[in-house]
């Protein structure tokens, strides 16, 4: 994994936060919580397996 998809993984987190903040319904708070869970856990684990490149790296246009 490289540190764009890295970057891009960040990005869905913060919409999934921002989603879980905004909705009213308790069920679809749960769903979106687990989902935010699920998805900083496989960060967590990308992360750990990615040996970080320098930061020079362009990550598209």
């Amino acid at each position: 994994m490289i540190e764009c998809q890295l970057v891009e993984q960040e990005v869905q987190i913060a919409r999934y936060r921002k989603l879980e903040r905004e909705v009213t319904d308790p069920l679809a708070a749960c769903l979106l919580h687990g989902i935010v869970e699920e998805l900083e856990a496989d960060l967590a684990r990308d992360s750990a397996r990615e040996v970080r490149p320098s930061r020079r790296e362009n990550c598209g246009p």
